[in-house]
């Protein structure tokens, strides 16, 4: 039973009486690797799909749980691992298909079954007979002597089921089972609402005079989407998923700068349909009313219980150590900034709606570094293939085939079989990277197929984005944050690539949040590598490699808005961290009242810096699995910079770090503990000084965390 499949907010299926036609996920699919039929699955197809699948998994349920066989391993926790696998077939594809390519049949699917997989979920996790199965395993679990993943597998079910309400009486179950539909309902609707939000929040504008600042081939992607909602001879300018757009560096006109950033900043708490703050505060509720249910002091407790971090308390000092440094560092970055604004004759004070432009002017000042100048060497096919592949065959020796024969559910996804050194099939890479209206912001993996031995799978792993895409005559070229974010999700997918593990419950990213970072960040590493760099950042017109000198001056700028970069995070970490701090008791929030109170209290406030998400679209939080969890972020970023630094000290980027850092953490997904996995590669406990130092900042006695 794949655990993370029923605790989805996402998740599910369409209600109703099932239809005739034949169900395409009923077996296994027939295509290489188990790889979805997405040329036989339509979206009618979810519903008895779904409705079987659920059927058939409260069946295998039931038998084991009413067995009148003596709990055994066996019997009970491989049992559960076999069970619900039509359940997970589909689920894998709907929630992949849903965030990537959605539309209002999908969304209809979403709405109508969210609280109905939560009830599912319950009746697992509530049923006394199982759990008692599971506690009688635990219990005498030394006695068992089994494998140290076996066992690893059991005691994570048993603390699963206990974390789940298990112990509960049958008045506090029931409460719980209401709390977690209604907050599945919820979730579902934050992240409609929050789609819809950001689609309808992209600045129309009338005249290509307001576009100035922006390249050709931005002004064709604006175009092109006005065209595409019938608006014509007007121009829009979509959403990112975070506060700040990216448009902001390159517009000219102040008075657009500020419109777009107000675009953003207020998306999604306008008033009308797609305000979310309602949402929020019932959440806050229940998610309050859970935790003490469970016996937790608040949510933020519930939530850590078997992270790295362990605790509220570990996660504030962790922050709080990194708030001095980055305030003065941002404090420092404004002053340079304002400075700059008056040299250009701006008489106006930083707003941060300016930052990034006059950032930007500050960087090509001191570094003679202009983004747009860099982004001819950023062709994005070329990107994929020669860096962020590449790098992978360097360090691990897998190597990768495109794939065309594999069907896909949009035109723009790419597919590559992925191979061992020695030649052995390892697994199936799906990429989508182009932005559409219906797809929700950021970037992600996932997996269709996960790896698991037990059933002589391999992983099916898919990578989405949201990159501008050009017009059909534009080349396709990206930023170097692009690039780094290509680099970031395939250290996700090396990680599930690289899984190997009996039992599906441990395999691949199934760790913890403050864990499941690590792998990405630190694949962000390579992009800046000169044996990586000098493939695939080649001028798209000429051929030329990117100039040294060029590359020289982005190392040299790489600390240049670390306050900003990091304020950000840690205003949003916070923001996350106080709102599911709120013990028994609290009342009703009003959302922005306490979004302010709470960046004041924490002294994220940071002048100008607003958070990367503010509470009203902060999807990673109210319906994405990172409540409490966003640190995670910077936390992983700690164990990035540690893992580069003993690379560095070792070689750099030979074959045997690789082997090295797959064989003792890409490998492993969750059959150890964090803390000694991460001993047992980096020798001792993570630091927080190469961090610091990783982003030019300074602070005075920095120690382990």
């Amino acid at each position: 039973m794949k655990h993370t499949l029923y605790i989805s907010a996402l998740a599910v299926l369409l209600a109703g009486p099932a239809l005739a036609q034949p169900n395409p996920f009923a077996s296994p699919s027939t295509l290489p690797y188990q790889a979805p039929r997405f040329d036989l699955i339509k979206d009618r197809d979810f519903q008895p799909a779904f409705v079987a699948g659920m059927k058939q998994h409260i069946g295998e349920i039931n038998a084991i749980a009413n067995s009148s066989a003596a709990p055994s391993f066996d019997n009970t926790i491989v049992a559960l691992e076999r069970s619900g696998r039509m359940l997970e077939r589909v689920g894998n594809v709907f929630f992949a298909v849903a965030q990537a390519n959605s539309n209002p049949a999908l969304e209809k699917v979403e709405t109508a079954m969210a609280p109905r997989l939560a009830a599912h979920t319950d009746a697992i996790y509530l049923n006394p007979k199982l759990f008692l199965r599971v506690k009688a395993l635990y219990e005498k679990r030394q006695a068992l002597k089994l494998d140290a993943e076996a066992l690893q597998t059991l005691s994570i079910y048993f603390k699963q089921f206990v974390h789940a309400g298990a112990n509960l009486n049958e008045a506090g179950k029931a409460r719980l089972k209401a709390i977690n539909q209604q907050a599945a309902s919820l979730e579902t609707s934050f992240q409609q609402k929050l789609l819809a939000g950001t689609k309808a929040g992209g600045l129309v504008l009338d005249s290509k005079a307001q576009l100035a600042g922006l390249t050709e081939a931005e002004i064709a992607s604006a175009a092109d989407a006005a065209k595409a909602r019938g608006l014509k001879g007007k121009y829009i300018l979509p959403l990112q998923n975070t506060t700040q757009q990216p448009l902001l560096t390159s517009l000219a006109d102040r008075g657009v700068r500020e419109k777009l950033f107000q675009a953003s900043w207020t998306r999604s708490e306008k008033g009308d349909a797609n305000d979310t703050r309602a949402i929020i505060a019932q959440l806050v509720m229940l998610r309050i009313e859970k935790a003490k249910l469970l016996g937790y002091a608040n949510y933020s407790a519930y939530v850590l219980y078997d992270q790295m971090a362990g605790s509220a308390q570990a996660v504030e000092k962790f922050i709080g150590q990194l708030v001095p440094a980055t305030r003065a560092k941002a404090a420092e970055e404004a002053r340079l900034i304002q400075s700059a604004i008056d040299k250009d004759g701006g008489k106006f004070q930083l707003r941060p709606w300016d930052w990034q432009r006059y950032a930007e002017k500050v960087r090509k000042a001191r570094y003679d570094l202009d983004e747009a100048a860099l982004k001819p060497y950023f062709e994005i096919n070329k990107v994929l293939t020669d860096g962020v592949l590449y790098s992978a065959t360097r360090l691990y020796g897998i190597t990768f085939k495109r794939r065309t024969d594999i069907p896909v559910y949009h035109p723009d996804v790419m597919v590559y079989e992925v191979f061992e050194e020695n030649g052995r099939p390892l697994g199936l890479m799906y990429f989508d990277l182009w932005k559409r209206d219906n797809k929700r912001g950021g970037a992600w993996m996932s997996n269709y197929v996960g790896q698991a031995k037990l059933f002589g799978t391999r992983p099916v792993i898919y990578n989405v984005a949201n990159f501008t895409k050009p017009a059909a005559s534009q080349p396709a070229l990206v930023s170097f944050d692009d690039v780094g974010t290509m680099f970031h999700e395939f250290g996700h997918a090396l990680h599930g690539l690289f899984a190997n593990q009996t039992y599906p419950l441990l395999s691949g990213t199934n760790v913890a949040r403050d864990f499941v970072e690590f792998p990405s960040q630190f694949n962000e590493h390579w992009a800046l590598h000169p044996d990586i760099l000098k493939r695939y950042a080649v001028h798209y017109k000429t051929g030329i490699p990117i100039p040294q000198a060029l590359v020289d001056r982005i190392k040299k700028s790489q600390s240049w808005g670390q306050g900003y970069a990091l304020g950000e995070l840690l205003s949003a970490s916070q923001l996350d961290m106080q709102w599911h701090a709120l013990p028994p008791g609290s009342p009703k929030p009003d959302v922005s009242a306490f979004e302010t109170k709470a960046l004041k209290a924490t002294g994220t406030d940071f002048p100008n810096v607003p958070p990367r998400y503010r509470s009203s679209y902060f999807l990673h939080i109210w319906a994405n699995g990172y409540a409490s969890s966003y640190y995670a972020y910077q936390w992983t970023m700690m164990l990035d910079t540690n893992a580069y630094a003993l690379f560095n000290a070792n070689g750099g980027m030979t074959r045997t770090n690789g082997q090295r850092f797959r064989d003792l953490i890409l490998s492993k997904g969750h059959t150890m503990n964090y803390g000694p996995m991460f001993r047992a590669f980096y020798g001792k406990d993570p630091e927080i000084g190469p961090m610091l130092e990783h982003r030019g900042l300074v602070l005075p006695n920095a120690g382990a965390k």
